[in-house]
């Protein structure tokens, strides 16, 4: 396993994350990810483990909390062993202050996160959205506080656009408060919208990537494609999931496909292991958040690392992928290129 620096921090993070969406299943939506229990949890982690992969991704949200209860009974005995982070913003109860990034809900947040998890810190903690109804300072400042205290080791964000990162982190700056080094982005190759503003702001405020659904929301699994119905165990069989995720045209997914088929009958890899790689190869990417249903697939998204694609072969992924950004990118690279290059 690969270990990279996460953003302007000294934690080293392997760069391939578990992801535990798939665990508990008990909400529709999260149903449609996977329902995997304490038992199988615990397999999956020791597979993880083995093969270096030491960084498990949770959120509150997740089930209503019991993927953090299962991923804390999964890793009991083992803390030492592990990186844990988890995420916290979103609504966990109904009232008025049961959601958000105020002093109230995040002390709240980790606090449960905390006990759900079953240990004393969390290694990084990151806020699951922007929450424009509360002052970027309020949010810092008590991010910063739960660092001092101990409970929290590392901060980032999540889903941010740029001029919210980049305004939480001149806040920091301000006052010498702790500074996200993490941003937990959607990022694959048919979802490109993160090297726009996110991946040049990254690269330049050292804030790491976290990638999130790297495998485009299940569209890149290999069992998507032309003229195929969709597999059964698939979440975008549920009409909740596919609202709640990233939108992709299909005729997209079916071009960028056609183009790592054309790559696996060359590497003989499989479609989410070249997906994966291309995305290990790209600017400010720290580590990417794979899931599993089951021991097979984890198995195979660990097969994406240890290799690399040719450049050749990343030119014609690129190809296949690329889509016009939105303005004003598409305006300065046409008019300005020299001076505004793409960050990749």
């Amino acid at each position: 396993m690969e270990y990279r620096q996460l953003g302007n921090s000294g934690l080293k993070v392997p760069v391939l994350t578990f992801g535990t969406g798939t665990f508990g299943g008990n909400t529709e939506l999260f149903k449609a990810w996977g329902t995997t229990d304490v038992a199988e949890a615990t397999r999956l982690v020791d597979i993880c483990l083995e093969a270096g992969l030491n960084m498990f991704d949770s959120a509150d949200v997740y089930s209503k909390g019991v993927a953090e209860e299962i991923l804390g009974q999964a890793i009991k005995g083992r803390r030492d062993q592990v990186l844990i982070s988890t995420k916290g913003t979103f609504r966990m109860g109904p009232g008025p202050n049961d959601l958000g990034s105020s002093r109230y809900h995040i002390t709240e947040a980790v606090n449960g996160s905390l006990k759900r998890l079953g240990v004393d810190h969390i290694d990084l903690y990151q806020l699951h959205s922007f929450d424009a109804q509360t002052p970027v300072e309020e949010t810092l400042s008590t991010l910063d506080g739960l660092v001092k205290a101990g409970k929290i080791r590392y901060i980032g964000c999540s889903n941010y656009s740029g001029w919210h990162l980049m305004k939480s982190l001149s806040v920091s700056d301000r006052y010498g408060w702790s500074r996200y080094v993490a941003h937990q982005a959607y990022y694959s190759l048919v979802g490109r919208d993160y090297e726009w503003e996110l991946m040049p702001l990254g690269l330049d405020q050292k804030v790491g990537g976290v990638i999130w659904s790297p495998l485009g929301w299940g569209r890149l699994t290999g069992k998507i494609r032309r003229g195929q119905p969709l597999p059964e165990a698939s979440r975008l069989q549920s009409q909740l999931a596919v609202d709640k995720g990233p939108p992709v045209p299909f005729e997209h997914v079916y071009k960028v496909v056609d183009a790592i088929d054309e790559i696996a009958q060359e590497t003989g890899k499989t479609v989410p292991q070249i997906a994966l790689n291309w995305l290990l190869q790209r600017p400010s990417v720290s580590t990417i958040i794979v899931g599993a249903r089951n021991e097979e697939q984890l198995r195979q998204n660990l097969g994406a690392v240890g290799w690399n694609l040719t450049p050749e072969q990343v030119a014609k992924l690129d190809q296949a992928s690329a889509l016009t950004p939105a303005y004003p990118v598409w305006h300065q690279r046409s008019t300005f290129g020299d001076r505004n290059p793409p960050a990749v």
